[in-house]
């Protein structure tokens, strides 16, 4: 059995190691990969979708998984179906509900599903004039793709101006900011919960703390994640339940009324306030680096579960009942401006965690950094300051030139 993975950050390090064990899988290609995938199978170089659509035909690839949100809004699902190769994830109709925020706004708002009160804007003086009449904080969202950065919170006016001009006269995102969202600004917790769709049903995942912002004790800018925590300690069970009835529910009945019955991931961004629980986007894939605690605390053979949800199979997850904690190390400067190209020293001497790099790459036998956000730490344990506590000693003991990470994940 021949998996190809597609993406190269620490969630499809993290689905590889999940995976590797399983010995009826005889090769693992990765496009592009990064320095832990080169050690468990091939990265492929060309990641554009013809190219890997005529590697999957030529290499006999029975399963792809599709990781990052990119190709599958391009259409790499609808590619590989036209030639009866199996590939996991949502065709690009589909995939808008995450490459576009103003259609999944409306989605939400046509089957009643409990979300923040929001406006789209195609015109930059419209937008402006708007903000001019609010409240503040708002919420400001480039409605297409931006790497999990397309999202500001403004607190005055003077912020949400300049923000619309980044957007859309700037074009920091090129072509994602020339469509906001402006919604309300909900104040409570986030949660991720990541489900399995058969065709016909979701399957939640346990819920996720996820930790966006690049600073300790949640200050400065977002970012695409920079640590996380499963389960979420904050979300209880009357949140799962309001979750369940009023966006879960509404969710695959809205998808079933627009005849969408994909087999993949769907990922619910979660804000739980004193009024409930509300939805704040969709994903349609996996989280990074909500993917690296689920991963480690599932019980289930991964290919099996995709397997059955490919035959339109019902799944029956199991969870350790341990906690999970993930650390995102980081190149200084992140989300911004960044330097790469050192070289990450003594990840051999990590012993309580499990490395999953990211912005990583060989360069014979030493690693580089080549990204952002550079490796995660992944730990269980009986506790959160258990696991908290070994992925932060491994973390002193990794080296590389502006290293960072946020001192605070985990810790309650």
């Amino acid at each position: 059995m021949k998996i190809l993975i597609v993406g190269n950050g620490a969630r499809e390090s993290a689905i590889a190691m999940k995976l590797k064990s399983d010995n009826r899988i005889t090769k693992m290609y990765f496009a592009k990969g990064n320095a832990s995938t080169d050690s468990l199978g091939q990265n492929v170089y060309d990641d554009s979708v013809e190219g890997l659509r005529d590697f999957a035909i030529k290499e006999r690839i029975d399963l792809t998984i599709v990781g990052p949100e990119a190709p599958l809004v391009d259409g790499i699902v609808d590619e590989f179906k036209k030639h009866n190769l199996k590939i996991f994830g949502p065709r690009k109709r589909t995939a808008e509900l995450e490459g576009s925020k103003a259609f999944s706004k409306k989605f939400m708002q046509t089957h009643n599903i409990k979300t923040a009160n929001a406006v789209v804007f195609d015109a930059y003086q419209e937008a402006i004039d708007y903000v001019r009449s609010q409240e503040f904080p708002l919420v400001i969202k480039a409605s297409g793709l931006a790497g999990g950065k397309g999202v500001v919170i403004a607190d005055d006016l003077e912020e949400a101006e300049a923000t619309i001009h980044r957007f859309m006269i700037e074009r920091v995102f090129g072509d994602a900011g020339i469509q906001l969202v402006i919604e309300e600004y909900l104040r409570g917790f986030e949660t991720s919960i990541i489900a399995f769709s058969n065709g016909e049903k979701l399957f939640p995942c346990i819920p996720v703390k996820d930790y966006k912002k690049a600073g300790s004790g949640d200050t400065g800018p977002n970012t695409g994640g920079m640590g996380s925590v499963a389960p979420s300690p904050e979300f209880t069970a009357e949140h799962q339940k309001d979750f369940e009835e009023n966006i879960l529910k509404p969710t695959l009945e809205g998808l079933q009324a627009y005849n969408i019955r994909f087999k993949g991931f769907i990922f619910f961004g979660l804000m739980v306030t004193a009024n409930g629980t509300y939805l704040l986007e969709y994903n349609m894939r996996l989280g990074d680096p909500e993917t690296q605690v689920i991963m480690a605390l599932m019980e289930n053979i991964l290919f099996d579960v995709i397997m059955d949800c490919l035959e339109g199979n019902d799944i029956d997850l199991k969870f350790s009942d341990k906690k999970a904690v993930c650390l995102v190390m980081c190149s200084g400067g992140y989300p911004r401006q960044i330097e790469t190209g050192f070289e990450i020293r003594n990840t051999e001497k990590v012993h309580q965690s499990q490395v999953l790099f990211a912005g990583a790459k060989m360069r014979g036998d030493r690693i580089y950094t080549s990204g952002g956000r550079v490796l995660s730490l992944v730990a269980t344990g009986d506790s959160y300051e258990e696991a908290s506590k070994k992925v932060y000693e491994d973390a002193r003991v990794i080296h590389y030139d502006y290293e960072y990470y946020r001192e605070d994940i985990g810790k309650f």
